[in-house]
């Protein structure tokens, strides 16, 4: 019997969790023949024993379709469903709250914990006018972290390559305008709780120490492919 395989023509067709365990499989095997296999298995929804029986010179033709297609750069989306639920991602970056930026940043770096920072960067829309709309207000990641494993993974890519850039914007800014509003009023409380010989150079090496801080945490996502 002749076995169908169906394999998704675009990054968009394959979910966030069906990716995070092809990134399962990429960390725990050196194998490039069981990781071709496995990402077979996981993106074509077929089983690994079936897998084996699929011609060699069409094996390889997929995975050059699958790299091909996670090479491409993936369009930013504002907005997108899972079901019949309607999510969108935060209206305002000006206004992004603490909360929502410490999370983001903090399940951003890996992909086991993607589903969680798209559920911070997306949530139900509860208001539309037009164009524009309104989401749910922010309380932490637990309501739709399991649900944005279903998520189109190249949103996934996108918003991650989005807030990435973003949190760079943020780094710059933000150190610049703690210095420009705060200073005065931290000079002589950091300077007393740091040791710091001398309040202003202290301060200065303290807003470099910021900078340097956050910059570490907003490193990009490493997207996994086998090429053939």
């Amino acid at each position: 019997m002749k076995l169908e395989v169906t394999r998704a023509t675009s990054v968009n067709e394959i979910s966030l969790g069906a990716y995070q365990k092809f990134q399962e499989v990429c960390a725990t095997s050196n194998d490039e023949e069981f990781i071709s296999m496995k990402m077979i298995e996981i993106f074509c929804g077929i089983e690994l024993k079936d897998v084996v029986k699929i011609k060699l010179s069409s094996v390889a033709e997929m995975i050059s379709h699958f790299s091909k297609i996670f090479a491409e750069k993936q369009e930013f989306i504002h907005r997108f469903c899972i079901g019949t639920q309607e999510f969108g991602f935060i209206p305002s970056v000006e206004d992004i709250s603490m909360g929502e930026y410490i999370d983001i940043v903090k399940y951003s770096s890996s992909w086991e914990d993607m589903h969680k920072a798209m559920a911070a960067m997306y949530r139900p829309i509860v208001k539309t006018k037009g164009d524009a709309y309104e989401i749910q207000e922010y309380s932490g990641t637990i309501n739709y972290a399991d649900v944005m494993k279903f998520a189109p993974c190249g949103i996934a890519i996108a918003a991650s390559v989005f807030f990435w850039t973003l949190g760079n914007e943020l780094i710059k800014a933000i150190p610049h305008y703690l210095e420009k509003t705060m200073i005065k009023k931290m000079k002589t409380t950091l300077a007393s709780q740091l040791n710091l010989a001398n309040g202003g150079d202290g301060i200065s090496q303290y807003m470099q120490l910021l900078k340097e801080t956050w910059s570490d945490s907003m490193q990009l996502p490493h997207f996994h492919y086998t090429s053939a």
